[in-house]
């Protein structure tokens, strides 16, 4: 059953992926050469029970760490380790919280010093296409019109869209319904109604779109060892058009702030 939040509820759940928002702003200065995946791990932990929130995938279902570091060829569910990231390498890094019983779920990929040009247009096409898709949050919709959005766009730049995994409902639970795939035709599945909220997550290939998972039983690879990038937002629906919740602190939210500012670093073109 789709759940669809109050203003009140939004609130709370603005507070949570504010909290979501700092952290990956913080993680994105730290990001260097030399830095380990647990390093930031341990920092990301740190501010978040600071702020009295607890790490939202630390051991569901047993995962063990409080972000999803994934690196180069890895697509998503990364665990952070003694791998130290390299000049060129691209990571994403996905976080999620609990803050006054609602979660907020966020990620970014970003490049670790000067990273190649092919690289750098992964990156861009993948963020456009999460910004793409959240112009098509607005009432009467439907949710297949967000992962339309992304394929086209994806596809457009002669990359893949990663089809295993999707976005989700999210709420007082981490995954709630609908499921949100990064691909289909418009017009289809459930209509998007006011207080729906979304956590909408392309992930895109560079190469072919078949993945496979690691022996740790979360690491997810591009099966043809092309890279990944991964980004996502948490978005609410209101009658004002996209709530994007997970926008950085700095930057004011409020019902209907749309997706022209949702990036999280300014990129040219479209």
């Amino acid at each position: 059953m789709i759940s669809c939040k109050s203003p009140a509820e939004l609130q709370r759940m603005r507070a949570a992926n504010a909290l979501v928002a700092e952290v990956l702003g913080e993680l994105r200065g730290v990001v260097g050469e030399g830095v380990t995946t647990r390093e930031l791990d341990v920092l990301a932990e740190d501010r978040v029970r600071a702020a009295g929130a607890i790490p939202a995938f630390k051991g569901y279902h047993n995962y063990p760490a409080t972000l999803c570091t994934s690196v180069n060829e890895e697509v998503v569910h990364g665990i952070p380790s003694g791998r130290r990231l390299r000049d060129g390498d691209i990571v994403s890094i996905d976080l999620g919280v609990v803050l006054n019983d609602y979660y907020g779920d966020a990620a970014v990929t970003l490049p670790v010093g000067t990273i190649s040009e092919p690289a750098e247009m992964l990156l861009h096409v993948t963020e456009q296409a999460l910004a793409r898709s959240i112009a098509q949050v607005r009432l009467g919709g439907h949710v297949s019109d967000l992962g339309h959005a992304v394929q086209r766009h994806v596809e457009a730049h002669g990359y893949s869209v990663v089809r295993e995994f999707v976005g989700h409902g999210i709420g007082t639970s981490l995954h709630e319904e609908p499921q949100v795939p990064n691909y289909g035709e418009p017009g289809q599945g459930p209509r998007l109604v006011e207080g729906m909220v979304l956590a909408i997550e392309p992930m895109v290939s560079m190469g072919k779109p078949a993945v496979k998972v690691l022996r740790d039983g979360w690491t997810a690879v591009t099966r043809d060892g092309s890279l990944a990038a991964h980004f996502e937002h948490s978005v609410a629906v209101t009658a004002d058009g996209p709530f994007v919740l997970s926008r950085p602190p700095q930057e004011a939210g409020s019902a209907g702030d749309g997706a022209a500012a949702m990036t999280w670093a300014p990129l040219d073109g479209a």
